[in-house]
């Protein structure tokens, strides 16, 4: 199921309402281009991650991977809404803050960063204002922040699913667009994601030629990338023992696959290469486990033959450490599959470098800030500041 365009299905009994809702959206942009709605620039690095369809085009493991870029040379503080969390405002995260007063996207983080500042906003403005009062950033990095227009980031990152192109989309509810095509436009980069590792040259040209991008936006392609197995409970030693990757699973293993994610059907293809005895159980994104699910889950892995794992996703992960009911027989078997993300053609590199150039030139704070400057010390070429870009264009 490499073939591009094979995961959308458009209701189009619903055009209508799409229409209506576009008209909405139409209107709203409208505002923000009239200055009749404000977007407010920062004196500090905002990064913004999104896309402009309905979940699935892999937000978190390009967030997670700007945290591994930067991490080690500043203080990276997230910045998400908290979806489906049980609190409301400004809320700091610590090691010990639990999943439902944060969401699942950022209690993952923090729990995998836990040297990281991590805090939820529904007004991102707000947000942004308090972790700059409490000096926890150097830069902030946004997450699903691409249709809230009230901040204007100095780098505004789209990312578009291989498999569902968003010029191949329509609108809500027919589709699963968030915003018309035109949106594609106040984007500084556009990453194609999901791609297929065999992904051939005519491809890339053929999507390059379709996304049909401005000369200011840079266009990269991602592929999902996997990580070793890891065991969820058991602690610190356990999981780091009981590692495998996923070459290691043998050919009478039954795997039962737990998602409650977007677009589950991408892993889906992805592990069948290394198993043909595997049973997925999907539910909705976001989904809260109740006890009628953990004792589905249970039912459902103690009916696999043996021997047999059950396989979850961080995120998922994220929504089951504290759930009461899973079976003995299900934690002693249960793993998690790390994902992130591999840029293609050679452009991480590139990639990396433009993030970076970004943030040390608006940053005065971090470390690359730093390095900046003793070069300045020993290059009479370089002498006084250089003026601060807070935004590369205007929204």
């Amino acid at each position: 199921m490499n073939a591009r365009g094979n995961f959308i299905r458009i209701n189009k009994w619903l055009l209508p309402l799409s229409w209506l809702y576009g008209l909405g959206v139409k209107l709203r942009n409208m505002a923000f281009e009239m200055n009749l709605l404000k977007s407010r620039s920062f004196d500090i690095p905002v990064i913004s991650v999104g896309n402009i369809t309905v979940g699935g085009t892999g937000k978190t493991p390009h967030v997670e991977y700007l945290i591994e870029l930067l991490k080690d040379h500043c203080k990276v503080a997230v910045l998400s809404r908290g979806y489906k969390r049980k609190s409301k405002g400004f809320v700091l995260a610590d090691n010990d803050t639990p999943m439902k007063r944060i969401g699942d996207e950022p209690f993952q983080m923090k729990r995998k960063y836990p040297d990281i500042t991590v805090a939820v906003d529904k007004k991102r403005c707000h947000g942004i204002d308090q972790l700059t009062e409490l000096n926890k950033a150097d830069v902030i990095l946004l997450d699903d922040a691409f249709q809230h227009r009230y901040v204007q980031p100095g780098i505004n990152i789209l990312l578009v699913d291989y498999h569902r192109l968003i010029i191949d989309d329509c609108l809500l509810p027919a589709g699963r667009l968030r915003e018309p095509l035109s949106a594609k436009d106040r984007a500084d980069v556009v990453i194609v994601t999901k791609c297929p590792k065999d992904m051939k040259p005519m491809e890339y040209r053929v999507t390059n030629k379709m996304m049909q991008l401005y000369a200011y936006q840079s266009l990269y392609f991602t592929s999902l990338k996997y990580g070793s197995l890891r065991p969820m409970f058991g602690g610190q030693d356990k999981q780091n023992q009981g590692k495998r990757p996923l070459e290691s699973i043998k050919a009478d293993e039954h795997i039962l696959l737990l998602t409650g994610i977007a677009s589950p059907k991408q892993m889906i293809q992805d592990l069948k290469p290394y198993t043909t005895h595997l049973t997925p159980l999907t539910y909705s994104d976001h989904h809260q486990f109740k006890s009628k699910d953990i004792q589905h889950i249970n039912n459902t892995f103690e009916q696999l033959p043996k021997p047999r794992l059950l396989i979850t996703t961080e995120k998922d992960a994220a929504r089951l450490y504290d759930v009461e009911g899973l079976s003995e027989e299900v934690k002693n078997n249960m793993y998690i599959l790390p994902v992130t993300i591999s840029f293609m053609l050679d452009q991480g590199e590139m990639f990396n470098k433009y993030i970076i150039s970004y943030v040390r030139k608006n940053s005065r704070n971090s470390i690359l800030d730093q390095r900046k400057d003793d070069r300045k010390s020993h290059n009479s070429d370089h002498s006084g500041n250089r003026t601060r870009t807070i935004s590369f264009r205007n929204n």
